[in-house]
């Protein structure tokens, strides 16, 4: 039943579906599934796979909720058929508690008091609507010591109703897909007079159906800080009338208690859970969305193309304490580290441009990597003008140093470098980050990259799997160096723990560089299925096996070779720009060597560019050798800028000038709607923009792109 609505769900074959429920439980992890077992799943890519299995998880559990709930009734003696039929034939998890409602144990209530003094029967014959006579004369009959008059008899009797009538699964599930569809999410102030960054929402009405991601996440803020009042306003009279048409037969006698019943079951219980339900199901939606930018950002900002074979001077800036310098040669290792004062209060500018320039002609230091924080401004201005004066063969770049000081004070940050203090770590942080950003940006915490939006009034148990999963997807598609990879890189390998990952650099430390792949199997718990998993994304430059440097699959190697051979080739061919790979009859050639026609494109694809970086493909940063400020724009200038975030609303771009400026989303493309900002642009693009307007004051820049 699960396969059946997976592959109904995602719009894959039956047998497509069933070939990854069965991979997905044999242990292997989603990269592997997606690059190695294309001929079991036809070829599904990484993000239809995740897709697949976070829905594998849901349906499982829904599955498990349901036998859970069903034991839950039947134990209560009131499981129907209907009833199980129902709950059998949920989709959601909302649909399925709905059901559950009436049956499950809760804290006393206005109606739980009422049966408790004998009055559900009472109830019920109201219900039933079919007396002939006043509902008092048949009230009397439940009089007891509970229950001192026909008054307080009626009144238990409608708590009841008015909490059936709340509990019925079918009015809760129209009423709460009316109100999403059709009503309105109302923002006030709580004192107009307080001043703060929610103004825009002081009164504020929009539709709930076109409410935006980033701005229900906004009013939660303001919300939980006290600042904003919100509620959902919906056509309260017509889903009362629907309750009504659907629970009232016309009787003289009981007319008047149902519909008095009805608008306190309205009032009382269902418009506050079903506002509850509203905003939750905003919220998570809102979430959803917000995540799914965050990973696409995180996922570009990873990609980022790394500037190789160049020594690097890394530069962390401050004022009182000083800028932290470190250098690293083309593979990172620290050659030297320092501190200089050329900012407030110090203003030892002469002095360390002398230090510095002193560093980049010891070392011939190639590219300066400048910090984005604090004091950044100054020191960019030290940095050119040294430049100049130096007459320096080299150039800088603005690097996001989000994140840098977050690793420097990290376990993982202390064990790396245990003879540096938290100042020098940043700097090589910094540095290292120009050199190769996804081996150094997966040591911090993706929350703390500073690609997101709101990401602090998410799902954190959510958000976290979703930023893994990122991380996960870009360095299996990378690739990593055993012999350069730290544990950090190796841990969100295929397969591979963060115990196993420590022991891969352990044992590389006692026992010198892999030569090969197959030399992890010696790793200690690194077993059979694990060297399955993770092989493939393992890369030793080294080996005596090119096959090695390359995505083929030890599994594959046997096939790999043999196929060479039948083309003339050997394994040190590989690479060669000559060699002959078009117009192969893949059908044949897999029928000869016993492998998969799409495992078998693979390798001649591989074979063709062996070890390729998808990095590669990636826009470089731009370099600068001279400094840029905001007082310096004009309107209608035209620069070249990097997306630094992409949001809800627009994208953040980096013109050089220490303040990203915002292309509005009206803005990303000149007469032309735009659904999302990620549909135009993604972090690390290089676009031309022009300044719309400078706000010196307020610190902003709004530009416009040029495409």
């Amino acid at each position: 039943m699960i396969s059946k609505q997976l592959s109904k769900e995602l719009n894959i074959k039956p047998q497509q579906s069933e070939a990854v429920i069965k991979l997905i439980d044999d242990g292997n992890t989603i990269p592997f599934i997606a690059r190695y077992r294309k001929e079991a799943t036809g070829s599904l890519d990484d993000t239809v796979l995740r897709k697949f299995n976070e829905r594998l998880n849901y349906l499982r559990n829904l599955e498990s909720r349901k036998e859970t709930i069903i034991e839950s009734i039947k134990e209560q003696g009131k499981l129907t058929s209907t009833l199980k039929d129902s709950i059998n034939k949920a989709l959601t998890l909302v649909e399925l508690e709905d059901l559950y409602l009436p049956y499950k144990k809760k804290r006393a209530t206005r109606a739980s008091k009422a049966r408790d003094k004998g009055l559900g029967p009472l109830s019920e014959i109201i219900l039933d609507q079919d007396i002939k006579e006043p509902v008092e004369n048949i009230a009397k009959d439940f009089l007891n010591d509970k229950v001192k008059t026909i008054k307080d008899a009626i009144k238990g009797a409608m708590d009841i109703i008015a909490e059936d009538i709340a509990e019925n699964a079918k009015f809760r599930k129209r009423i709460r897909d009316d109100t999403y569809k059709n009503g309105d999410i109302s923002i006030k102030a709580k004192d107009e007079n307080v001043e703060s960054e929610y103004e825009m929402y002081y009164d504020y009405d929009e539709s709930i159906y076109d409410i935006t991601p980033h701005r229900i996440l906004a009013i939660n803020r303001g919300e939980k800080e006290g600042i904003l009042k919100i509620k959902i306003d919906t056509d309260d009279d017509e889903i009362k009338q629907y309750i009504a048409n659907h629970t009232i037969k016309p009787n003289k006698y009981t007319d008047e208690i149902i519909e008095d019943s009805i608008d306190d079951s309205y009032k009382r219980l269902i418009k506050p859970a079903i506002e509850r339900d509203i905003r939750s199901i905003l919220k998570e939606e809102a979430e959803d969305k917000s995540i799914k930018v965050f990973s696409k950002n995180l996922e570009q900002l990873l990609l980022t193309s790394p500037i190789e074979n160049k020594t690097v001077l890394g530069w962390d800036p401050a004022f009182r304490t000083g800028c932290k310098i470190a250098i690293v040669d083309p593979t990172g290792k620290v050659l030297d580290h320092c501190v200089i004062y050329p900012t407030e209060p110090q203003n030892k500018v002469k002095e360390s441009k002398e230090t510095i320039s002193k560093l980049i002609r010891k070392y011939n230091v190639d590219l300066i990597a400048l910090g984005n924080g604090t004091a950044s401004r100054e020191s960019e201005q030290i940095i050119a003008d040294m430049i100049k004066e130096y007459n320096l063969n080299c150039q800088y770049v603005i690097v996001s140093e989000a994140g840098a000081s977050v690793y420097s004070a990290s376990k993982l940050a202390d064990k790396e470098f245990p003879d540096y203090d938290v100042g020098a770590r940043s700097a090589i942080s910094i540095a290292r980050r120009l050199q190769d950003p996804l081996a150094e940006l997966v040591k911090i915490d993706p929350k703390s990259i500073g690609v997101g939006q709101y990401q602090h009034d998410m799902n954190q148990k959510k958000l976290n799997e979703s930023l893994s999963e990122v991380v996960e997807k870009v360095v299996n598609n990378v690739g990593v160096n055993l012999n350069t990879a730290s544990p950090a890189l190796l841990s969100y390998v295929s397969g591979i723990s963060n115990t196993v990952a420590g022991n891969i650099v352990k044992y590389r430390e006692e026992n010198g560089e892999f030569s090969s792949r197959k030399e992890l199997k010696k790793v200690k718990k690194l077993g059979p299925k694990t060297f399955e998993q993770c092989a493939g994304f393992t890369k030793v430059p080294n080996s005596k096996n090119p096959l090695d440097n390359t995505t083929v699959h030890p599994e594959s190697y046997k096939a790999t070779e043999k196929l060479l051979k039948q083309l003339g080739y050997s394994l040190e061919d590989i690479g060669r720009e000559d060699l002959k790979l078009d117009n192969l009859d893949y059908k044949e050639l897999s029928s000869e060597l016993g492998i998969g026609e799409i495992t078998l494109k693979d390798i001649v694809k591989e074979l063709k560019k062996p070890g390729r970086d998808p990095r590669d493909e990636m826009p470089e940063p731009i370099l600068r050798n001279d400094v840029l400020e905001m007082k310096d724009l004009k309107e209608g200038m035209i620069l070249k800028g990097t997306v630094r975030n992409v949001v809800d609303f627009g994208a953040f771009v980096d013109i050089g000038v220490h303040q990203d400026g915002l292309v509005h989303i009206s803005e990303l493309v000149e007469d032309q709607f735009v659904k999302h900002p990620l549909d135009i642009v993604s972090v690390g693009d290089i676009v031309d923009v022009r300044v719309l307007s400078v706000d010196l004051n307020r610190n902003r820049i709004n530009l416009s792109m040029i495409i």
